[in-house]
């Protein structure tokens, strides 16, 4: 199949998903598809034509790291694109896209995992990886997610929205402050005092106008992905320092995984259920993958959900569908295989 591998975007989480597209694409490459990644916003003229776009040997990993190259370029583009009311995709890449059996969404974040690139491709006819676009915005934002699941009985933190410029009155301390939109822990901040909880506030404003306040919950760290309805196998996140941030997140050596997770089988099959649930109400399908809290008490807690879950060397899904006995290239044909099965 010719696939083309989108990644990049103007999303905090740009450097994550050119990481996440270079290593699916080398992976397609290897289950023998005519793959080929191209950033969503800066696009190519590399090349003459799609057909020359797919059948390119050439390397990933320069391309990768010229796409990181250019991040510090992107936020002042990204404004001035916006600004001449410019198309937010870069040269070539609706072309490419259209000339694809598929597009393997490797973006994360604002503008790719959101759900409006997916609407744009439903309405241009485009195939793409991943849930559809309705799914895509309830779940990226963490203020509709919570409404929809908790109404469904799905148990998570309690929380109320902040708005840029609103007060809140009473703040129950330790709490968790975070962007409403953001991924990858980007812009989370745990307030253990009044002053921190400003500074957290304030902080967290810089990414954007809307932000979500929780109640701070103290337990272990798991994620459950969910392929086609069901759960893969727990895994724990044991950050050597803190909560399980962005470095801890992507630095080799930051945290610990364990997979499948050291805990009684009651308790993971418990955690699976409601993950599925969680991806069931929200109309994630074929894949995702939510994270979850369990307390001292035992009681689970989840937090997100997560619709274009990393593929990076230190992401979570490949781990836990390995653990399964899927490799790294049996999960991106997988992934590949159900989300076409949505256009049949």
């Amino acid at each position: 199949m010719n696939i083309v591998v989108l990644a990049g975007g103007t999303s905090t989480e740009r450097d994550v998903s050119i990481l996440t597209s270079t290593k699916v694409c080398e992976s397609l490459r290897r289950n023998g598809h005519n793959a080929n990644m191209i950033d969503v916003f800066l696009g190519t003229d590399a090349y003459e034509s799609a057909k020359e776009f797919f059948m390119a040997d050439n390397d990933l990993e320069k391309l990768g790291e010229r796409l990181s190259e250019e991040t510090k370029n992107v936020a002042k583009l990204a404004k001035e694109r916006e600004k001449s009311f410019k198309s937010f995709f870069g040269p070539n890449v609706l072309e490419y896209c259209r000339a694809s059996d598929i597009v393997f969404m490797g973006l994360h974040g604002a503008n790719g995992e959101d759900g409006k690139i997916q609407a744009a491709f439903d309405l241009l006819g485009i195939k793409y990886t991943g849930t559809g676009y309705l799914s895509s915005a309830i779940s990226m934002d963490k203020e509709l997610t919570k409404k929809v699941l908790m109404s469904e009985g799905i148990p998570m933190p309690k929380g109320v929205c902040l708005k840029k410029g609103h007060k809140i009155e009473y703040v129950p301390l330790p709490c968790v402050v975070k962007p409403c939109c953001g991924g990858s822990s980007v812009g989370v901040y745990i307030a253990n005092t009044e002053d921190e909880f400003e500074k957290a506030v304030n902080e967290a404003f810089v990414y954007e106008d809307n932000i979500l306040v929780e109640e701070y919950v103290k337990g272990r760290e798991f994620s459950v992905a969910v392929v086609d309805g069901s759960a893969l196998p727990v895994v724990e996140i044991i950050p050597h320092d803190g909560f399980y941030d962005y470095k801890n997140k992507y630095k080799d050596g930051a945290s610990d995984h364990i997979c499948p997770a050291d805990i009684p089988d009651k308790l993971a099959d418990k955690m699976k259920r409601w993950a599925e649930k969680a991806c069931e109400i929200a109309g994630v399908t074929p894949y995702g993958r939510v994270d979850e809290l369990v307390n001292e008490n035992g009681d689970i807690f989840c937090l997100e959900i997560n619709t274009l879950p990393g593929m990076t060397p230190n992401s979570l899904i490949p781990l836990e569908a390995a653990a399964k006995g899927i490799s790294y290239d049996q999960l991106t044909q997988q992934l590949i295989d159900l989300s076409l099965k949505k256009y049949e």
